[in-house]
């Protein structure tokens, strides 16, 4: 029966700690040895607190050139030359105490990549770091007092239920049967001792004022932050080839005490520093790792290994747990290993590494926003929000920093001239991480019960079984089952109440049942007796026996001898291969995690270089069209330019033509009249004087739009028939609006094979390649003239018909007068030698007086014109 204390209080701390004092956070510094031999260093250990940062060759830091040494101070600093013991002692020892006492810690390290976190945390074979001696540590403190198997158990919720030893026992029972057979067989086998290698017995450390009336129970959890998502490493995923299942990432809550914990994530009870290394390693395969140029195996993500300690008093009896959940305390170790900063251009990263580089330097930078504006709140008195919320990092562990424990931090530093920038930065960080305080936590007492239970009834059974020895009885565990088969076997005592001086019945009675029960006691004594006779003279039978055995048990004993000693030489070489295989072991990971790093970079890379392929493919593909389209536009263009100079060469033909024909003319109308002049019996016409007619503004623009260079230097032929281009089968489209009107002139333009349209439309300008607009206008004299607008029909690209005009030719009526000729006067009359010489000298102006017509424009291809000038006398 489990017995209960009244009045007792809770062991739950308050949320707010209610001492005001305050401890800052102690940073320490440990130096890596230096890698290359012949190196330069840029660090100098000068006390056991102080160090000094030389900037290398080649780094100016202040405006005359010349070089800054800088001196940084810490809690202690660390050397190349101390060991992981020495740095456990100062460091971690001092929170694995206040874990057992009820107290929470928080420990992780920072630095650069390649400064020696992970080792300073993990440490190796030999060697081993903060971690395994933690746990060590705390197994050697806690180990005699631990509660069975799944009596303390996790409610999701951040906090520890109790339950019996009977229902302990019936999960125990439930669990074994729900694994399988090979999964049980090796639980129920040794764990494999890695832990072993790294620490000696000679290292092992125990706490002090360990309370001895308590059971506890230790869990531990190992989760890693990678690109600001929470993933837990013990969670066991079922692997499936075909098609793998990326891990789920877990959230954050807030428990009823608001403090900071991850959701959902597999919290393992372990009973010994082995097996809870061994669950340790188990995750550490999983952490995300990669290879770098700085750093072989470079942590991609920060690590959070959780050691979390329930403890629970015992009844006043010492026997059972108290099944009582506020009476639970739970506390908490939180060893977290930071990914270190870096600089993509000296790592190399490229694609992932580059993201992840990214997310590493965000979080770090968060972490250091919130140092300072925790620093300038309690230096300054303002109260400003800390930015908790901005990573998973800070926002898990904001409860550190508000009181619930203490806080220490390892700065890890190279001390190579290469890391000299990012280990200014470390060291800057450091100094203000701490001038930051920390609220010191409340110490938790136990009430309601007097100490020492546990010691006295150990006592209790331990003199309990003196007595037993003392007097002969069973000393062995079933002693009490034995006391009681002798006690009912004898004859039991009658009542010895005498409540009469004159009763003659009950001593008498009494007397005769003392006597029975010694008469059955004598003869107890007597089957003893001989029982005793028959077993020695049975066990003197077999000591005859055996003299004559003891030769060959001599024989066989120097045998044996010799089978021991070549067991002892087996087993030491067993014990050499044990090690040597786990050397091979954990090369084998290292050289597993190596190849699992190049398959993923191969795979990355292999990704990138399809992506490559497929944008030079596109590329390709797009020069090709793009050298498709400026070959159809170099042909289109190289068409119309053909176009445009045949054009322009045949209006240049065309002109030469217009001009020769109008000189023949000219030429043959003085010939006639030289000739009229010479005929007997007429006078001598007189030349009148005129200016030849200045062009129409029309006549100059189109004159001006076909102009070109000019033509090769042949002779024109009149032809004595132009014959159109519109009969080679060019069709036009004739644009005649209704509102213009027939002028009745000379030449009329005649347009066979066209379709004549009042408006223009897409049907008509598809079947034609020719477009003429006729336009009247009244002219600047009063007469009316007729403008034929001509053009050629292209097709677009989308598919439709443009227009472009390319010549303009002008039809108009006029009136020439020619004057009649009279006889010249004989005063003004030249000699009769030099008569014919000098009026016909001018022959221009003659031929601009004798030519009464007007030449006409420049008609362009397809149109003819029919008929001759009249020449109208007054």
């Amino acid at each position: 029966m489990i017995r209960q204390a009244k009045g007792k209080t809770p062991r739950r701390p308050p949320k707010k700690p209610s001492s005001n004092e305050k401890d800052p956070v102690g940073v320490y510094c440990r130096v890596r040895p230096l890698g290359v031999e012949n190196g330069e260093c840029c660090i100098e250990v000068i006390s056991s607190t102080t160090i000094q940062l030389h900037a290398p060759e080649g780094f100016k830091t202040n405006r005359n050139g010349e070089y800054k040494e800088t001196q940084y101070s810490f809690k202690k600093v660390f050397g190349v030359s101390v060991s992981q013991i020495e740095l456990f002692e100062h460091v971690a020892k001092p929170l694995v105490d206040d874990v057992i006492h009820g107290k929470n810690g928080l420990l992780f390290t920072y630095g650069v990549t390649g400064s020696g976190k992970t080792f300073t945390m993990t440490g190796s074979p030999g060697q081993g770091g903060l971690l395994p001696r933690a746990l060590d540590m705390l197994f050697n403190s806690v180990g005699p007092y631990q509660a069975k198997r799944y009596v303390f158990k996790t409610d999701d919720k951040n906090g520890m239920d109790v339950q019996s030893e009977v229902d302990a026992l019936l999960e125990r029972q439930r669990r074994e049967n729900n694994l399988p057979v090979s999964k049980v067989t090796s639980s129920r086998q040794k764990l494999d001792p890695e832990i072993a290698d790294m620490i000696t017995p000679e290292e092992a450390y125990k706490a002090d004022g360990v309370d001895e009336d308590s059971c506890y129970s230790v869990f531990v959890s190992y989760i890693e932050i990678y690109n600001n998502y929470i993933y837990d490493l013990l969670e066991e995923i079922q692997e499936d080839a075909i098609k793998p299942k990326p891990p789920q990432s877990k959230n954050l809550r807030e428990d009823q005490s608001h403090n900071m914990y991850v959701a959902g994530c597999m919290e393992v009870e372990v009973k010994s520093a082995e097996e809870a290394f061994q669950v340790f390693w188990r995750g550490q395969k999983k952490r995300k790792v990669a290879n770098t140029r700085l750093n072989r195996e470079s942590s991609r993500s920060h690590s959070v290994f959780i050691i979390k300690l329930a403890q629970a008093p015992l009844d006043a009896d010492g026997d059972n747990i108290l099944q009582d959940k506020n009476q639970v305390t739970v506390s908490q170790l939180c060893l977290v290993d930071l990914a270190g900063s870096e600089r993509t251009g000296r790592t190399g990263a490229e694609g992932t590494r580059i993201r992840e580089a990214g997310n590493i330097n965000q979080s770090l930078l968060n972490l250091r926003t919130c140092i300072e504006i925790l620093r300038e709140n309690q230096m300054c008195g303002t109260n400003k929000m800390v930015p908790y919320r901005d990573s998973k990092i800070t926002h898990l562990f904001k409860n550190y920093f508000d009181g619930e424990g203490k806080v220490r931090m390892i700065v890890c530093v190279n001390p190579k001239a290469d890391d000299y920038e990012e280990t200014l930065l470390v060291m800057r960080f450091a100094e203000m991480t701490q001038e930051v305080e920390v609220a010191r936590p409340v110490d938790r007492p136990i009430y309601g019960f007097t100490p020492g239970r546990r010691h006295r009834n150990q006592a209790f059974k331990e003199e309990l079984s003196c007595k037993l020895e003392e007097r002969g009885g069973p000393v062995d565990r079933d002693m009490s089952s034995v006391i009681n088969q002798l006690a009912h076997s004898l004859p039991p005592l009658p009542s010895a109440e005498v409540m009469d001086p004159h009763d003659d019945l009950t001593l008498p009675r009494l007397i005769e049942a003392l006597q029975n029960r010694h008469r059955i006691r004598q003869m107890m004594i007597e089957e003893y007796n001989k029982s005793a006779n028959n077993l020695k003279s049975a066990l003197q039978e077999l000591d005859n026996n055996l003299i004559s055995k003891d030769n060959y048990i001599h024989e066989q004993n120097a045998k044996l001898v010799e089978k021991d000693k070549i067991i002892q030489t087996n087993r030491a070489d067993i014990e050499r291969l044990e090690k040597k295989t786990k050397m091979q072991e954990h090369k084998i990971d290292i050289l597993q995690k190596t190849t699992k790093i190049y398959e993923d970079d191969k795979r990355s890379m292999q990704q990138e270089l399809e992506t490559r392929d497929q944008r030079l493919q596109r590329e390709l593909s797009e020069k090709r069209r793009m050298e498709q389209r400026m070959h159809g536009v170099v042909s289109d263009t190289q068409l119309k330019w053909e176009k445009e100079c045949e054009r322009r060469v045949n209006a240049m033909q065309l002109e030469m033509q217009n001009k020769l024909w109008v000189k023949d003319e000219k030429l043959k109308q003085l010939k006639a009249i030289v000739t009229e002049s010479k005929t007997p019996g007429r006078p001598d016409p007189t030349p009148r004087q005129t200016q030849p007619k200045r062009p129409s503004k029309e006549e100059r623009l189109a004159a001006k739009r076909s102009a070109s260079p000019p033509p090769p230097t042949t002779t024109p032929v009149r032809p004595l028939h132009r014959r159109s281009r519109s009969a080679g089968g060019e069709k036009w489209v004739d644009h005649k609006p209704p509102s213009s009107l027939d002028l009745g002139t000379v030449l009329q333009p005649v347009i066979p094979n066209a379709i004549q349209v009042s408006a223009p439309n897409e049907k008509a300008l598809s079947k034609c390649d020719r477009y003429v607009l006729t336009h009247q206008e009244v002219a600047s004299d009063g007469e009316i003239q007729t403008k034929l607008i001509k053009g050629e029909v292209m097709k677009t690209r989308g598919g439709g018909q443009a227009v472009q005009f390319t010549d303009i030719e002008t039809l108009k009526q006029e009136l020439t007068t020619i004057p009649s000729r009279k006889r010249r006067s004989s005063e003004g009359a030249p000699a009769n030698g030099d008569q014919s010489d000098g009026a016909w000298t001018d022959v221009e102006t003659r031929c601009s007086v004798a030519v009464g017509m007007r030449a006409g424009s420049n008609m362009g291809p397809g149109l003819e014109h029919h008929g001759i000038t009249k020449r109208r006398k007054p």
